[in-house]
């Protein structure tokens, strides 16, 4: 069967211009790579137009480090200094933060009618949501450099080789995709913008209830134990000891095995929110 080699590349109205994109032979899989590759330059071309938004999107978890590690300060119950301690749990926090721009733009998308015109178009029908999500974690990993350099013009260090940077890199980023396909998902069933504000507010209690700013050993014993077992906990904890910072260290059993609940938690997450967004996008059609 043919197709056409001018896939389209969507504009912020949703008109179509021709850009040539060049699959496999084929093949279902290239195909569908093909289209997901011209959905997310589609995403990645919405930047350039959208400049004030991108940037605020970097500043603001930023400005969250330094109020934190300045203004408000911390530490209780935190060995050594506290730039060690916050610096990591703040990089998990800021990959939980910024789902609204992708959930605006899948509800404004739904809103104006362009996923209808994509759905009439020979493409696989996940390259929407795959091509969204890949521009998403690009964002994420210049939003996790400009963290990780802010960091370190404070004062933060790693104290363990560069293998285990990346492995800690490696954790950050696989939150960040399991809450953006839980993003994706809320933000096909909220439907419409005004909504994601409201559901975005889900996202602060799971940030907060976590060990990125303060010790569990600080909180009362049945908070504590709580928050040791948010995902988030489990990525921070599990980062601080892949960078050898201070508060890796716990008594309980999420603590001690933390490296293998930060991998857990987003693969079951992935497992239940991913097929649930897929489900829900194509249930749109009917």
């Amino acid at each position: 069967m043919g197709r056409t080699s001018d896939a389209a590349d969507v504009r912020g109205g949703g008109e179509v211009q021709g850009v040539s994109t060049v699959p496999g032979p084929g093949s279902k899989p290239g195909w569908a790579a093909a289209d997901s590759w011209t959905m997310t330059r589609r995403e990645l071309a919405h930047w350039a137009r959208r400049p004030v938004q991108v940037v605020v999107g970097l500043v603001f978890p930023v400005m969250m480090l330094l109020m934190f590690g300045y203004l408000i300060g911390g530490g209780q119950g935190v060995d050594g200094d506290f730039k060690d301690y916050l610096v990591p749990g703040m990089l998990a926090m800021t990959m939980a933060f910024g789902l609204e721009a992708t959930m605006l733009a899948v509800t404004q998308d739904l809103g104006k009618g362009v996923i209808d015109r994509f759905r009439s178009m020979p493409m696989a029908s996940g390259a929407v949501l795959v091509g969204r999500s890949v521009a998403d974690m690009l964002q994420s990993v210049v939003g996790l450099a400009v963290m990780i350099a802010v960091g370190y013009a404070i004062g933060w260090r790693w104290h363990e080789g560069f293998v285990p940077f990346l492995g800690a890199v490696g954790l950050l980023l696989l939150l960040r995709f399991a809450m953006l396909w839980i993003g994706i998902h809320l933000a096909m069933v909220a439907g419409k913008p005004e909504m994601v504000q409201a559901v975005q507010i889900l996202v602060w209690p799971v940030g907060f209830l976590s060990n990125a700013i303060a010790s569990p050993e600080s909180m009362p014993s049945w908070l504590g134990a709580v928050v040791e077992w948010n995902p988030m906990s489990a990525t921070a904890t599990a980062v601080r000891g892949l960078f050898g910072n201070p508060g890796a260290d716990g008594d309980s059993w999420a603590a001690q095995n933390a490296e293998l609940l930060a991998v857990a938690w987003p693969v079951v997450l992935i497992a239940v929110f991913f097929p649930l967004a897929v489900k829900r996008f194509r249930d749109l059609s009917h």
